[in-house]
């Protein structure tokens, strides 16, 4: 095995490993748009329930029953 013959082997193996590292990264970017799509979803949930949870503290809420008095009567 010659001189160039060494030289064109390791051109190979770089070019190899530059196609492996673009192969990853491209797998690493995908899958970061995967989890930031995940917790944008998430936190569109939970600031949907903290919306809901706050109509219910202002505006009450026909769904549930209403409390008993304070005083432990029966409020009739």
């Amino acid at each position: 095995m010659g001189l160039d013959d060494i030289v064109d082997k390791a051109k190979d193996l770089a070019g190899d490993a530059a196609d492996k590292a673009k192969d990853v990264a491209g797998d690493v970017a995908e899958k970061a748009k995967d989890v930031a799509g995940d917790v944008a979803d998430k936190a569109k949930d939970v600031a949907g329930e903290v919306k809901d949870r706050a109509d219910h503290l202002i505006h009450g809420d026909d769904d549930e029953p209403d409390a008993a008095p304070a005083s432990g009567g029966t409020g009739v």
